[in-house]
């Protein structure tokens, strides 16, 4: 079934491919339908929605499946329609070999929301920061990169001695005003996140991880798929995208970049982790973990950071898989 907001597309086919309907219905008559069909597989794309109509698809007895867009898109024949999307979705949910999603609870997508929407305020308050820059730039005031050096030219807008002219000062004060309701709203985001990481015996157990923080552990909690989805460490690295590349043909092995392919919140937190691990490490001159070590006087830092992102998250799904706490590599004596 090919969802949409108001029409969708059903397309029925039996054990071997065989063109049983083609059917579109309107939004209140998709459980209608599906609740006068024999038990059956029920195939839709991983999408907005789809959790939603997952589960209330399974209530009728059907067994649902969800896809992910990029493993339908190979189905599709030439024309690109609601029609052929449907087809393709029912054809991919046949092959033996093919990856389905699992469908998120509603407690699930309910404990994501708190990530989400604080990435929403945190890029918002980042566009207003760089609004300010570019504003004052023009009249010669300039301060260093960071969040923290935004004070200074906070400080000028509201300096009626600053060498800004009178009449951009009122509408460059809304824009202190919105950077300022924007930290309210990231500080209170922030304090719900540590609260649910202090009530959660996992999440406390993710944070003895080096790199992994009460936003990180907390995000693994809401976001990932049980540990059993995956058959080991580099399954769930695999997932986050933080796994290179194959360009590999011929027998010669040839890896490329990360692959970025996979849940983006998970993976870009476990990088910022492993970043302030690493920076943590060259400042101090010496890192408690030898690997880290070994890798910081072979590799340039960015790639040991993703390196170290790929590492933390396979320790990552290990504490889910099989309990325990981190334990930091004994040192060599």
């Amino acid at each position: 079934m090919d969802l949409a907001k108001n029409v969708f597309q059903a397309h029925g086919s039996d054990a071997l491919g065989a063109v049983l309907f083609r059917k579109k219905l309107r939004r209140d008559h998709v459980l209608r339908f599906l609740a006068a069909q024999p038990a059956c597989t029920v195939a839709m794309e991983a999408c907005a929605g789809s959790h939603y109509w997952a589960r209330e698809i399974a209530k009728l007895g059907h067994d649902v499946r969800l896809i992910a867009p990029g493993y339908v898109k190979p189905f599709v024949k030439r024309q690109k329609n609601d029609a052929a999307d449907a087809e393709a979705i029912c054809e991919a949910a046949q092959r033996p070999t093919m990856r389905f999603v699992a469908a998120k609870s509603e407690e699930q997508q309910a404990a994501a929301i708190v990530f989400r929407v604080r990435d929403l305020v945190v890029r918002q308050r980042t566009q207003t920061i760089n609004a300010i820059r570019g504003h004052l730039a023009e009249f010669g005031l300039v301060a260093a990169q960071g969040l923290f050096h935004v004070a200074k030219l906070v400080a000028a807008i509201e300096d009626t001695d600053s060498a800004i002219p009178e009449a951009a000062r009122p509408i460059l004060s809304l824009l202190v005003e919105q950077l300022r309701s924007l930290d309210e709203k990231v500080a209170v985001l922030d304090r719900e996140i540590a609260r649910r990481a202090r009530d959660d015996a996992d999440t406390r157990r993710l944070m003895t991880i080096p790199g992994v923080g009460p936003i990180t552990a907390t995000a693994v909690a809401a976001l990932a798929p049980s540990a059993q989805t995956f058959k080991r460490g580099r399954d769930f690295a695999a997932w986050l995208g933080l796994t290179p590349l194959q360009r590999s043909s011929g027998g010669k092995q040839k890896l490329g970049e990360t692959s970025r392919m996979g849940e983006r919140t998970l993976r870009r937190l476990l990088i910022i982790g492993a970043s302030a691990t690493v920076r943590w490490a060259m400042r101090k001159g010496a890192a408690a973990d030898p690997w880290l070590s070994q890798m910081l006087s072979r590799k340039p830092p960015m790639l040991v950071i993703i390196a170290l992102a790929n590492k933390t998250a396979r320790i990552v799904w290990a504490l889910m898989a099989k309990g325990g706490t981190y334990r930091a590599p004994a040192l060599a004596g």
